[in-house]
């Protein structure tokens, strides 16, 4: 089989500017990519357990083969990791290490590291250049593109943060072979998030060809993921910090945190399983205010269910708070306005828009039906 080509897409944010590598084994070369950037052969590297047990040895590999010595600080995975605690030993171990402003840190994991490891680099001596090398799936076509870093509070997710773009970004998708079906499914519900809010080619390709990336076909996930950044990485440029077009990324993602709140952030419920919840429920609300025709959220339902993925509120186990407050916990979310909570609806799949106007009754009702099918 010949070797697929690595893709670039560039995000032109003038001198804040960078590139995202997306291919197979790019960690074999991460040190000829990141040794530019530095001013010394060395860095940092924050991961995770499970991410070092099964990748740090060849990334340190590949920056070995360019002279780049690194260290690693090996954290515990999961989303309980995005907390004070956890960013403030970032940062005291970041300065044990004597890194300086002018040297870089690396962000090597999913998207809880990619958040924890950036808000770290960017409060670290009022800012210090990270890179990121996503391992999932969900982290290759979502968190590791666009600057935003953060972590989560008991108020809600990612309510602490800071815009902080990284200086270049790898995405290895020969590392998406080692994720269990449901961490790739989970971050499948980003990718269809694209197709949904700007590109209905793009989601007609994934009716035809997801099973495929699904099933560890490296040209079709190669696709996906550089289809998906290309759409963020356009998005980010023209709203760099979310006062406007940037919103629309946040498809499905009211309700998600809703529901990542009310399942305790825990693996009852991962972020792209909530995502593709919520997408579906964003459509169902549309076509209930008239804005789309119910054929819509019935096409989106039928692939996610051909995909094998979460769907409805009965399939996350356990119990649920009710519509009421679930309505709640959309109140904290950090896209709230004016004690407005905001939704992106759509007029049909590859058309979204950003709204505010949702009558209450209208979602409560919504909620209400979707609970009562957990009975």
């Amino acid at each position: 089989m010949p070797e697929l080509p690595s893709e670039t897409v560039h995000v032109p944010l003038g001198d804040r500017a960078y590139d995202i590598h997306i291919g197979p084994d790019l960690l074999s070369r991460s040190g000829a990519l990141i040794a530019p950037l530095l001013r010394r052969p060395r860095v940092a590297v924050i991961t995770d357990e499970n991410v070092a047990a099964l990748h740090l040895d060849s990334l340190r590999t590949g920056l070995a083969a360019e002279g780049i010595a690194m260290e690693a600080l090996i954290l515990p995975p999961g989303e309980a990791t995005k907390s004070w605690a956890q960013l403030t030993r970032c940062v005291e171990w970041l300065l044990e290490q004597k890194i300086e402003r002018k040297d870089v840190v690396l962000a090597f994991g999913g998207g809880v590291i990619g958040d924890l490891a950036g808000f770290a680099a960017a409060i670290l001596r009022r800012g210090v250049r990270f890179v990121q090398l996503p391992t999932s799936l969900l982290a290759q076509v979502d968190s590791s593109v666009g600057g935003k870093t953060g972590i989560n509070s008991p108020h809600g997710k990612n309510l602490v943060g800071a815009f902080h773009q990284p200086s270049l970004v790898l995405a290895d998708t020969a590392v998406l072979g080692t994720l269990t079906e449901r961490d790739f499914l989970a971050g499948y519900g980003e990718v269809v998030k694209y197709g949904l809010l700007g590109d209905h080619q793009f989601f007609e390709w994934l009716e035809a060809n997801a099973a495929r990336a699904a099933a560890g076909d490296m040209e079709a996930r190669i696709s996906a993921v550089t289809r998906s950044v290309q759409m963020k990485a356009a998005i980010v440029a023209r709203d760099e910090t979310e006062e406007g077009e940037r919103a629309l990324l946040n498809l499905g993602h009211t309700f998600c945190h809703a529901l990542e709140a009310a399942t305790g952030y825990s693996d009852r419920l991962l972020h792209g399983e909530g995502v593709a919840i919520g997408c579906a429920l964003a459509f169902e609300l549309s076509a209930r205010l008239g804005l789309c025709a119910q054929e819509d959220p019935s096409r989106l339902r039928a692939h996610l269910r051909d995909m094998g993925m979460k769907v409805d509120l009965s399939d996350i186990p356990g119990a649920l708070p009710d519509a009421d407050g679930l309505i709640a916990l959309m109140g904290q979310d950090k896209k709230v306005s004016d004690g407005k909570l905001t939704f992106i609806l759509a007029r049909e799949i590859g058309q979204a828009f950003i709204t505010s106007d949702v009558p209450r009754d209208v979602l409560h009702r919504l909620l209400t039906d979707a609970l009562a099918t957990r009975l």
